[in-house]
């Protein structure tokens, strides 16, 4: 019979010295790269002396930080002696690094790992950082704020389950889905801000993502202002029409998996009627190519700048607050309707949903169905009734703000013809 081998007792400081010297090479690549005073060999001894420290104890770890920080005065003034300027992000990495190494000699692991990588990534990427910064506005840097506000003080301290007696209201979860919509909404402006002037249909999609109604708003105004566009303007109101139902699907797989399995069907034959509207387009289009350079024309001097201006900041107390009420009132709506009418009344309130937000009434029927009021296949009919109400709502839009009987025609037969795909879907799926 074997016996079982013992374990060697050095193997658990050699790792631990093993890991802080990869880290630490790994952050002195980048500043080697760069050719500063503090590169590959100074970073990785400055981790192997904080794991050194923090193997031996508390007393040694203070002491290796007290010589890191000694070396980090000596490289500013050798820097500073030279004329070079003071080396503030250098000694900040090196501090941060002799953390990293106290972490891993003391048995950390992932701490560590994930530091080092932030600290290799935030050197790396000081370019694209610092030009992503001067390009922030007030408005969008106070929106950050707020949005970091409303999700990490606000939120904790916002009560656990129901405040009202019929279980109607739990705050947490509302709070949490706002949060969500606000975080998809914030990205999305940022991601149109940047791509927004490389086309109206790019425009569209990114538009349709952040809120499609203001979108095609706005699209239509820039068809009747520039004209000769209505082949291009009738692909980027698809564009927002099959955005708008990414982000529900999106939003339904991040509150309700299950409802987003009983809707998939639905949701993915209309995904794919408005792609297949899109590539028929392209086919019968003979100059699409002239209206495309046509459009960037337009999109540099007018369509931009205005879709940004409708859809305002990334982020607004107001927006948040005005999508928390429109949520709430839609999930007590679908609550109620439920209690009293069954899934016909939860329907009904969906329908009216989907005419006003299609994000609210889709994020209130996950809820819902996570909550366990209502059973996921209702809650996904009622979702694929709100994006279908989505849809269809944008056609008065259109109708009023083209003035283009043709256009219109063809948005009013195509939007027709994605709905009825999902009624398709939703039928087949009953099954």
């Amino acid at each position: 019979m074997l016996t079982e081998l013992p374990s060697w007792p050095y193997l658990p400081t050699l790792s631990r010295l093993s890991l802080a010297l990869a880290i630490g090479l790994f952050i002195g690549i980048e500043r080697e790269r760069r050719r500063k005073e503090a590169g590959l060999r100074t970073f990785a001894f400055v981790s192997v002396l904080g794991a050194v420290g923090g193997l031996l104890g508390e007393s040694y770890a203070l002491l290796a930080l007290g010589l890191v920080g000694i070396l980090v005065v000596f490289l500013n003034i050798e820097t500073i002696r030279t004329n070079e300027g003071a080396e503030i992000t250098t000694s900040a990495a090196l501090l941060v690094t002799a953390f990293i190494g106290l972490l891993a000699g003391q048995g950390h692991t992932f701490t560590p790992t994930a530091l080092g990588v932030t600290t290799a990534a935030l050197l790396a990427w000081k370019e694209p950082l610092a030009g992503f910064s001067h390009a922030l506005t007030e408005s969008e840097l106070r929106s950050a704020i707020l949005l970091a506000i409303l999700a990490f003080v606000a939120y904790p301290i916002l009560p656990s389950g129901s405040i009202d007696p019929w279980g109607l209201i739990d705050p947490r979860p509302a709070w949490i889905t706002v949060l969500l919509i606000a975080g998809l909404g914030f990205t999305n402006y940022v991601l149109l801000k940047l791509y927004g002037a490389r086309g109206i249909e790019l425009t569209g999609f990114l538009g349709g993502l952040v809120n499609s109604t203001v979108t095609v708003t706005e699209l239509m105004q820039r068809a009747r202002a520039s004209g000769g566009l209505a082949d291009v303007t009738y692909r980027a109101v698809i564009f927002a029409t099959a955005a708008m139902l990414v982000r529900n699907a999106v939003i339904l797989g991040l509150l309700a998996p299950a409802v987003l399995l009983d809707s998939s069907m639905p949701l993915a034959l209309m995904l794919i009627g408005a792609l297949c509207a899109l590539g028929m387009q392209a086919k019968r289009s003979h100059d699409i190519q002239n209206a495309s350079e046509e459009s960037q024309r337009a999109v540099d001097g007018t369509t931009s700048s205005p879709l940004l201006s409708a859809l305002q900041s990334p982020f607004s107390l107001t927006a948040a607050f005005k999508f928390g009420l429109i949520f709430l009132a839609l999930e007590i709506a679908g609550t109620i309707g439920q209690r009293m009418l069954g899934r016909f009344g939860f329907y009904t309130v969906s329908l009216i949903g989907g005419a006003v937000s299609s994000a609210s009434a889709v994020a209130s029927a996950a809820n819902l169905a996570s909550a366990g009021t209502l059973p996921p296949h209702v809650a996904a009919t009622g979702a694929v009734f709100a994006s279908a109400m989505s849809a269809m709502v944008n056609l008065p839009l259109v109708a009023r703000l083209a003035k283009d009987r043709l256009l219109t025609n063809r948005i009013a037969w195509t939007l027709g013809g994605i709905v009825l795909l999902g009624a398709v879907g939703a039928i087949a799926q009953s099954f």
